[in-house]
């Protein structure tokens, strides 16, 4: 069950972007009290009458699934867990993220996206999603860029982090 107050709306995938855009969103979520929904949408490919063909329910099935760790996984490294001081909930979803995205969000919520950098080819393939929530968003959007690659990621979301990913970090080995 989603919300009723005025929620902050983050988009996530597995992306440097979007890790920023949680943070930012849930520091935003607890600075304003408003609800925290991670979305998650997936673009697997969906079939126009699922009930026609018996593989695509579990191709949903294993989609959204994925999505749901995803975002779970998400909250483990960026904010040592699932915050317990905010009202959040998750959400996962097949299609186009930026229709999905602008859709869930009603006036007076935050929109929070991240603006990640893309190759030609990417660019070329998929649509941005960040441009279609600037383009047709009905409340205020956020875009939350990519920290340079020369700065370092410090506190809690560094420390957060599973041990591996801190012992690969070249800090570790400046001790």
């Amino acid at each position: 069950m989603l919300p009723v107050e005025p929620r902050v709306i983050v988009g996530v995938d597995d992306s440097p972007a979007s890790r920023w855009a949680l943070a930012w969103a849930v520091g935003a979520a607890r600075l304003w009290g408003m609800a925290l929904v991670a979305v998650h949408v997936s673009r697997a490919p969906v079939h126009p009458f699922p009930e026609a063909l018996p593989y695509t329910h579990a191709i949903r099935q294993f989609e959204e699934a994925r999505s749901v760790e995803l975002i779970h996984d998400l909250f483990e490294d960026m904010a040592g867990g699932t915050p317990s001081d905010l009202t959040t909930a998750s959400l996962a979803r097949l299609g186009e993220p930026g229709p999905l995205l602008v859709e869930l969000a009603r006036p007076g919520d935050l929109l929070v996206v991240g603006r990640g950098r893309r190759g030609g080819l990417d660019r070329l393939l998929l649509p941005s999603t960040r441009r279609y929530c600037i383009r047709h968003a009905r409340c205020t959007l956020v875009i939350v860029p990519t920290p340079p690659a020369s700065e370092p990621m410090t506190g809690p979301a560094v420390a957060a982090r599973p041990s591996w990913m801190r012992w690969l970090s070249p800090r570790h080995h400046a001790r």
